[in-house]
């Protein structure tokens, strides 16, 4: 039996271990020349949007057998820190240090700004509010705003304060999350976009790093640079259901009381089976599912760090970043360091809910 990518299918010893294969992962061809700070894929093909440290966003086009192709390219002025496609497939949005997102119309190949903060955009996503007809785009910035745009309009169509410069963002349906410095996690529900329907403080100690959403709209997980992640639901009737649990750590052989803790830096949830995954700083990611609150899979380390995840619309491609995040400093960059994005085949099981046991 083969799966995507024509590799050979490693269901029978995945029922038989959590140790995940990265053996038959891809290499996307032609990266960027820097760090890669974001990647994401388009909802309705596979054409993966990569961000990057030298200004650019790629745009490239996959194939079911994982070749890749470079298709389009636009530049900002400054590192591109995030990107994020339209519903639709046709808009391409990147925010970056240069302060301004920035629009390529896939169709036409035109690019023009779109939005303008006076720090740097930190976090960009199209969004659907009920009382607007057209889609919207949220930009979060270290300015301690988000801002809505209507991009057929120069000017914000509301903007909303924050307690801090914006560090991580997402939205999934009328879910809007927004993770600020000083630990700050701020729910909007888009039907009332212009207030938060709920302040809270993360449950980790230690600085914000990664929001996702779930795939459900109930609430979203959120990862911290001292390896851990916390599952977090927005209603108050479900907040028995929310914890945290430890990742991205290792213990040195020969000790037992010093472990090395590393960020995670990304988390993306799995679009058909409501998994997640999480990747840091170690150079591994592993695959979870926060019902069972069980690990499905853990992959041993790519060869640097991983900056960023994303699975495609059917949850058949894992795509994941390797590029220096800077979380040794500056000592621990060199010019020979990994800067790629890698593309792994998701096998039939390594992505599925563990079984429940139902009680009798």
């Amino acid at each position: 039996m083969s799966t995507l990518f024509g590799g050979p299918s490693n269901a029978a010893t995945a029922q038989n271990n959590t140790q995940g294969d990265i053996s038959h992962d891809i290499q996307l061809t032609s990266p960027p020349e820097d760090s890669i700070s974001d990647i994401c894929f388009s909802p309705q093909s596979d054409h993966l949007a990569v961000a990057s440290w030298d200004k650019k966003v790629r745009i490239y086009e996959i194939n079911n057998q994982g070749a890749s192709e470079g298709k389009a390219l636009f530049e900002h002025e400054a590192p591109v820190l995030s990107v994020h496609w339209s519903k639709d497939g046709t808009k391409v949005v990147g925010g970056g240090a240069d302060k301004a997102a920035r629009m390529l119309d896939i169709s036409s190949g035109k690019t023009e700004q779109v939005a303008a903060h006076d720090q740097p955009i930190r976090v960009v996503r199209f969004i659907d509010i009920p009382s607007s007809a057209q889609p919207l785009l949220v930009t979060g910035s270290w300015d301690k705003t988000i801002k809505y745009w209507d991009l057929r309009t120069s000017n914000p169509v509301a903007t909303l304060p924050t307690q801090e410069r914006v560090y991580a963002l997402d939205v999934k349906d009328k879910l809007l999350v927004v993770g600020t410095a000083d630990r700050y996690i701020n729910v909007v529900n888009l039907n009332d976009p212009v207030k938060f329907y709920k302040t809270t403080q993360s449950p980790l100690k230690w600085q914000t790093r990664a929001i996702s959403c779930f795939i459900d709209a109930t609430g979203y997980a959120v990862g911290s640079i001292e390896g851990r992640c916390a599952i977090n639901y927005v209603e108050d009737k479900d907040i028995p259901s929310n914890f945290s649990f430890k990742c991205h750590r290792e213990t040195p052989v020969n000790t037992r009381d010093i472990s090395n803790v590393y960020a995670v830096n990304a988390i993306s949830f799995h679009p058909v089976h409501g998994t997640f995954s999480t990747a840091g700083s170690d150079g591994t990611f592993h695959f979870w599912d926060k019902d069972a609150k069980h690990r499905l899979k853990g992959y041993p380390n790519v060869g640097g760090t991983i900056s960023s995840t994303a699975f495609n619309r059917n949850g058949t491609i894992f795509a994941y970043a390797i590029s220096y995040d800077w979380s040794k400093g500056f000592s621990a960059n060199n010019p020979n360091y990994a800067t790629k994005v890698m593309l792994h085949p998701v096998g039939a099981d390594e992505c599925k809910p563990r079984p429940t046991t139902k009680k009798r």
